[in-house]
């Protein structure tokens, strides 16, 4: 039946035959038997507004009928025009220029593009290498894979593109032993090995640094008080971009709109897609500084870049009809006044002895799996390719659909679309606790 169908960071054979998903209602989603789910990771942390949104639906079919497609190469419009202004109106600082996409790592990969231009039209050429965190995830794309901080990815496609360099990342759980037991002096540790990878390379050769607000791969890794602080100072010290990954932690996710407003800092540019349009159509934006677009705004520099689909007039128009429901039903409010229940709700898994670590913030939350909690000691990697889909197939057959990730170490990532409350925040712990006291007997 999917003989045709070549699925994206899956294996193939054996006699696997994948799941298909038919429809979603709410924060349910349903398989082709039927069957019922809580989907604890909105797509692929994806759908903030829930599934089976017609409001949405009807509003691409609107346009659709209008002006189904026309390319923002020189010409613009309506809806492109429309959100760019609603987009930049939640940015902070003036991070006002809006360059669409048609998903995350096109994101990414503008980004860069971005900042080896601007540097070679302000006098500094050789400012084109990027630093990012160990195990972070920002694209496969090979601008975007040689950001990615995840060897096994870039392998196979080896030589990807040069110039990406990594720092270790913010995982308080895994700090190294100076640091263990304070957080704050953790996370000045980690901002200043940003710092260190700069004169290491040359302050003359660095043009951006790459960071998400919460890491997605290693299992949500919050930024300690301060991290992003001393980061922009490092950035500012050096003449270095900041960049935002917010491709996940934008719209409502962590809380704000751009998360990077929830940890108090104003990047260079900002880089979104998955929650822009809840995912009801594809669409991605970088999102740069006044200081960034001036260089372009002589009426003769040109960025000779682009997407055939980015900014498309349908998903633009989903966009605009996405963010009337944030502000009609005011999720990012919504996230904030339970983001603490979430935690709390998750935080009751800690009484099973294979749960090492909860972490995260908001509505995007992991779940560390250990052998000994008491000496934190990870599974090894036969263990982890044993545990994981064994954990992974058990959540779904009991009607959760998440994600066991083994990107770092053994995790569970929870991301439940923004609708969510109590009472899907309790369902998600029963599940979790079912499978993993099972797990817990095999330890």
């Amino acid at each position: 039946m999917t003989d045709n169908l070549w699925l994206h960071f899956t294996r193939h054979g054996a006699g696997a035959t994948p799941p298909i998903i038919t429809r979603g209602d709410g924060v349910t989603i349903y398989d082709d038997r039927g069957k019922s789910y809580l989907d604890g990771l909105s797509g692929l942390f994806t759908v903030q507004v829930g599934h089976g949104r017609t409001e949405l639906a009807d509003v691409a079919a609107r346009q659709a009928s209008t002006l189904a497609y026309f390319p923002l190469w020189g010409y613009a419009t309506p809806p492109a025009i429309e959100l760019a202004e609603r987009v930049a109106g939640h940015t902070p600082g003036d991070l006002n220029r809006v360059f669409f996409t048609t998903g995350g790592t096109e994101a990414v990969e503008t980004a860069w593009k971005l900042a080896k231009q601007y540097f070679k039209l302000t006098g500094k050429p050789g400012k084109h290498k990027v630093i990012s965190r160990w195990v972070a995830y920002h694209g496969t794309t090979q601008g975007a894979l040689a950001i990615t901080g995840l060897p096994k990815y870039k392998a196979p496609f080896e030589p990807v593109t040069p110039g990406g360099f990594r720092v270790p990342n913010t995982n308080f759980y895994r700090a190294p032993e100076p640091f263990q037991t304070d957080l704050k002096a953790f996370g000045r540790w980690a901002a200043d090995r940003v710092a260190e990878a700069i004169e290491f390379e040359g302050p003359d050769t660095v043009a951006a640094v790459f960071l998400e607000p919460v890491q997605n791969a290693g299992g949500s890794i919050p930024p300690p008080p301060g991290y992003f602080e001393r980061v922009r100072e490092i950035c500012d010290a050096y003449d270095v971009l900041l960049v935002s990954d917010e491709v996940i932690c934008a719209f409502g996710r962590i809380g704000s709109m751009f998360a990077c407003e929830d940890f108090g800092y104003v990047p260079d540019m900002i880089t979104c897609a998955k929650g822009l349009t809840s995912g009801y159509s594809p669409l991605g934006a970088m999102i740069a500084s006044e200081r960034l677009f001036e260089p372009f705004d002589d009426g003769k520099t040109m960025f000779p870049h682009g997407y055939t689909f980015g900014g498309h007039p349908v998903s633009a128009a989903v966009g605009l009809a996405n963010l009337d429901i944030f502000e009609r039903e005011g999720l990012n409010d919504r996230v904030k006044q339970h983001a603490a229940g979430f935690r709390a709700t998750l935080e009751k898994l800690y009484d099973l002895p294979i749960v090492g670590d909860v972490r995260g913030e908001g509505y995007f939350y992991g779940v560390e799996l250990v052998k000994d909690q008491a000496t934190k000691e990870t599974f090894t990697d036969d263990e982890r390719r044993s545990l994981l889909p064994r954990v992974g197939a058990a959540l779904f057959e009991n009607g959760l659909y998440c994600r066991t990730d083994d990107r770092g170490d053994s995790v569970i990532q929870l991301a439940p679309p923004l609708i969510s409350g109590p009472a899907e925040f309790d369902t998600i712990e029963a599940v979790l606790r079912a499978v993993l006291s099972e797990e817990s007997r095999r330890l």
